[in-house]
C-alpha cells in the first residue's frame, strides 16, 4: 500500500471546508431500471451527485406488483449515508449535517463506528492522526423518520459475486445444497460475469451499475485527500435493497475467518473491517433494528480460513480460466502479476493446483520473478 505523509493536508482541508452535508436522496423508476442518486456537498462550492441504475429484474415483478417503491425509502436513505463517504474523504470534514433523514442517537453511533473503522487503513496511508471521538462530528438536521418496513421474506439465497475464488466457492456450495441462489454482482466485468456463466446463472443474476459522480475524480486529481473506503460496506447495504426487491432472506457473502485480522503489524488496523466479524454483527443488528427484521446478512465461509477455500477452489477448475482476484488488472480483466493479491493468490494456490496449471491462470511463475520479494516480506509481516 502506498503511504504518504499528508498530515498537513489533512489539517488544512477541515479548516478550509468544515462542513460536509447530505442533503437529499431520489429514485425514479423507469419502464426498463430504476434509478437511484444523491444530493452530497463539502461546503457551499463542491457538490455531488453519484448516481445507482438497477435494470428492472423478474425477481422484482411481486415486490412491484404489491408493493410501493416509497417502501424502499428506507434503504436508499441508508444507502447515501455509506456512499456519502466516499465523497466526504476528500476534506474529512469535520462536521457531516445529514438532512435526508433523521439518525436517533444510537445511529450516529453506528456510523461514526463504520466510518471511523473502515477508513483505518486511509488514515494510517495518509499519516492521519485522529481518534474516534474526533474525527468526525455527525449532525442530524432531519425530522423526517424512516420506519422499519415489513416485508415477506422468501427462504432464497443472494450471493455477491465478485469474479474471486471465495465467492465462486459460496456459490458452487450453495448449489450443491440445491439452494435457490441468484448471484448479485455491481459494475459486471468480465470476470464476474464469466463466473455466473460458468455456475449456470447468467439468466437470472442481477446486476448493479453504480458511478462516481465526476467531480470526485477532479479532486482527486488536484490532490485532494485520497484513499482506501469500505467497499464491503457499500456492497452490504446494496445487498440489503435488492434483497427486499427480490424478496430473498439470505444474503451470503464470502468472507472468511481471516478477515477479523489486523493488516497492519502492531495495530489495530484493518482495511478488511467491512468483511470481518465485528461489522457483519454490527450490520445484522442495524438492519433488523433500523430497516427489516428478516434479512439475514452473514458470510458464509466466515468458518474457513483462506487455506481452506484454496483447497475447496481447487477442485472447481472450470472457473481457473476466468476467475480475477487482482485490483490492478481489474479493468482489464487481467493478473498484473506485480501486486500483493496476484502473489497472495498464486501462493494459497499452489499447494492444491498443479504448477504448469497455476502458470497458465497467471500467465507466468511468479515464484521466479524477483521483482515480488519486497511485496512478499510484505505479506508476511516483515515490513
Amino acid at each position: 500500500m502506498a503511504i504518504q505523509d499528508n498530515s498537513t493536508l489533512f489539517h488544512k482541508l477541515r479548516k478550509q471546508y468544515p462542513t460536509f452535508t447530505y442533503h437529499a436522496y431520489h429514485y425514479n423508476l423507469e419502464e426498463d431500471k430504476l434509478i437511484i442518486s444523491f444530493d452530497f456537498s463539502i461546503g457551499e462550492t463542491i457538490t455531488f451527485r453519484p448516481t445507482t441504475v438497477i435494470p428492472r429484474h423478474v425477481a422484482f415483478q411481486d415486490f412491484f406488483e404489491n408493493k410501493s417503491l416509497s417502501s424502499l425509502e428506507n434503504i436508499i436513505f441508508q444507502i447515501g449515508m455509506i456512499e456519502l463517504i466516499s465523497y466526504w474523504k476528500c476534506t474529512c470534514s469535520p462536521k457531516v449535517f445529514i438532512k435526508a433523514g433523521h439518525l436517533d442517537e444510537n445511529a450516529i453511533k453506528w456510523w461514526q463506528k463504520i466510518y471511523y473503522h473502515g477508513l483505518g487503513e486511509f488514515f494510517y496511508c495518509n499519516h492521519i492522526r485522529t481518534s474516534f471521538d474526533k474525527f468526525v462530528e455527525i449532525v442530524s438536521e432531519s425530522d423526517k423518520q424512516h420506519e422499519l418496513e415489513n416485508f415477506t421474506l422468501n427462504n432464497e439465497f443472494l450471493v455477491p459475486i465478485g469474479g474471486g475464488k471465495d465467492s465462486v466457492v459460496s456459490l458452487e456450495l450453495l448449489k450443491a445444497q440445491k439452494q435457490d441462489i441468484t448471484p448479485l454482482i455491481i459494475n459486471p466485468r468480465g470476470a464476474s460475469l464469466s463466473c455466473v456463466e460458468i455456475g449456470g446463472y447468467s439468466d437470472v443474476y442481477i446486476p448493479i451499475y453504480r458511478s462516481i459522480d465526476k467531480n470526485l475524480l477532479d479532486l482527486n486529481a488536484k490532490n485532494f485527500l485520497n484513499g482506501h473506503t469500505p467497499f464491503s460496506a457499500m456492497l452490504a447495504f446494496y445487498s440489503v435493497l435488492i434483497a427486499l426487491l427480490s424478496q430473498k432472506k439470505h444474503i451470503a457473502l464470502s468472507n472468511e475467518s481471516s478477515a477479523n485480522e489486523a493488516t497492519i503489524k502492531g495495530s489495530d488496523i484493518n482495511h478488511q473491517y467491512s468483511k470481518s466479524f465485528d461489522f457483519e454483527a454490527d450490520f445484522r443488528q442495524y438492519v433488523n433494528t433500523y430497516i427489516n427484521k428478516d434479512v439475514n446478512y452473514f458470510s458464509y465461509l466466515r468458518p474457513l480460513n483462506e487455506m481452506q477455500i484454496a483447497l475447496l477452489f481447487s477442485q472447481f477448475s472450470d472457473y481457473f480460466p476466468v476467475f480475477k482476484s487482482c485490483n490492478v488488472g481489474s479493468k482489464t480483466d487481467s493478473w498484473c502479476c506485480r501486486c500483493p493479491k496476484c502473489l497472495f493468490t498464486f501462493i494459497i494456490l499452489s499447494p492444491f493446483v498443479q504448477p504448469k496449471v497455476l502458470e497458465n491462470i497467471f500467465g507466468e511463475n511468479l515464484f521466479n520473478n524477483t521483482f515480488l520479494i519486497p511485496i512478499l516480506k510484505e505479506l508476511i509481516g516483515e515490513t
